[in-house]
């Protein structure tokens, strides 16, 4: 999840539409990862393969707009409030996340553990809502929070909702981003296939990390023109195979029914 993932089809050099200088700069945007503050220039070059110049003009220009921001005493830029007017914008206009929240806090109370729903982003989920129980041993990751796509109960649940071509498309990138891990990656997602198919939820058992497990339901919105997921997950000491099978994915389903009749899906 540490690299900036750059999707480019065969011919995008021929897209009289795509604005490089606006690529480029949504990409400075994105190199600031979870946890950092400040970056520099140089930082900024290296993860995103551009010049230094080209770097400096572009962070000159967000800075001017808002984006950025510049600290003489660190001598570094750091994100600016246009980002977060950006990102409030988005959250604020999905009407899911207040439908959703009851029936996921009532989940999370029941199994003492983190339930969230998140939506794509590359080849990663990004939560938008979350929700956790008393548990002194629940994982604390809020909104905002960023987890991998291929390893995941979550993102393999996105997975299995996806139309074929998509999910080939971002199946074809996960195997790129780490060959010498894709055969057991493939065979974990293919196993999540096969889960969601019997079952209607997937699993992880401590594949993604080894001290955390989870279930995943995915979910279309009422207009079936985006694809969300729900987790439920929490330590792995307190999540067997057992349980996330016979007692906390059956309850996720019934969260996403809940959810979906809510938005007026039946």
């Amino acid at each position: 999840m540490d690299e900036i993932v750059s999707f480019k089809g065969e011919d995008e050099s021929h897209d009289r539409q795509f604005v490089n200088a606006l690529a480029r700069g949504l990409e400075i945007l994105r190199c600031f990862r979870p946890g950092e503050i400040y970056l520099t220039n140089t930082e900024l070059a290296k993860r995103t393969g551009l010049p230094k110049p080209t770097i400096s003009r572009l962070t000159h220009t967000l800075t001017r707009l808002g984006y950025l921001e510049y600290s003489e005493d660190q001598g570094r830029y750091q994100l600016g409030s246009g980002v977060l007017a950006l990102g409030y914008s988005l959250l604020s206009g999905m009407d899911v996340r207040k439908l959703a929240r009851p029936a996921m806090q009532e989940l999370a109370d029941y199994s003492q553990c983190n339930v969230a729903l998140g939506i794509r982003d590359r080849l990663g989920m990004v939560y938008i809502e979350a929700t956790r129980g008393q548990s002194a041993v629940t994982l604390r990751r809020d909104v905002g929070s960023r987890i991998p796509l291929a390893t995941t109960s979550m993102g393999r649940a996105l997975l299995c909702a996806l139309p074929q071509n998509e999910r080939d498309f971002l199946m074809d990138h996960i195997r790129l981003r780490n060959e010498e891990q894709w055969p057991k990656v493939k065979a974990g997602i293919e196993q999540a296939f096969k889960d969601y198919q019997d079952h209607g939820f997937c699993i992880s058992v401590g594949e993604w990390e080894k001290t955390i497990s989870a279930v995943g339901v995915p979910m279309i919105d009422a207009n079936e023109e985006k694809i969300m997921a729900f987790n439920c997950g929490g330590p792995a000491f307190m999540l067997t195979r057992e349980m996330l099978m016979e007692d906390l994915g059956p309850r996720l389903v019934n969260v996403v029914r809940t959810v979906e009749a809510s938005m007026g899906r039946h």
